[in-house]
């Protein structure tokens, strides 16, 4: 059996497409606002104006208990319409970010084409594809969540939305030490 997945997942948040364009294209901020899956973010090369050539190195993690070690690279930058990237390391593959206005709501899809490259999650797709795969909703349905009361705090006056507590990560996060670069 392969060890390739394919994820499309849906989100609908109250927001337009360039707010939401414009926190999912900051990746340095996705541990403070996601900190359920997105242990640390470094980037490592800017790329061009525009984003695309961006070089992006990740830890992240789900609720079973091992942790992801890869980068990914901007492909494609069409604003407040979407973002495309390249990824490498513990999977490989291609993400799509689609952003649909609709109303005061914006659908953010997300295409997710990725193979298995770290030792663990490829010898045991055989075994594990289902619980892999819910790790996966699982992180993305924290991500949803977590971008709703993003987008909540920002539309905040500025002295109230420092005091909004970011939402929480997992509980042993604290207890897992950060590998080094």
């Amino acid at each position: 059996m392969s060890s390739d997945y394919h994820f499309i997942t849906h989100w609908r948040v109250q927001g337009t497409r360039e707010e939401v364009a414009q926190i999912l294209g900051d990746a340095t901020d996705l541990p403070r606002w996601w900190p359920s899956v997105y242990l640390d973010v470094r980037v490592l090369d800017q790329g061009g104006a525009d984003g695309v050539g961006r070089v992006v190195d990740l830890w992240t993690k789900g609720w079973l208990p091992y942790t992801l070690r890869w980068r990914f690279t901007t492909t494609e930058n069409n604003r407040e319409q979407g973002l495309a990237l390249r990824a490498e390391g513990d999977f490989a593959g291609t993400g799509r970010w689609t952003f649909t206005q609709e109303g005061d709501s914006v659908d953010a899809m997300y295409d997710w084409r990725i193979r298995a490259e770290k030792p663990l999650l490829r010898r045991l797709t055989w075994l594990m594809r289902p619980a892999f795969s819910a790790n996966h909703r699982w992180a993305m349905q924290r991500g949803e969540e977590s971008l709703k009361l993003e987008l909540q705090r920002r539309r905040l006056p500025p002295e109230r939305a420092a005091t909004v507590p970011p939402p929480p990560g997992p509980t042993f996060r604290r207890l897992l030490r950060k590998p080094s670069a």
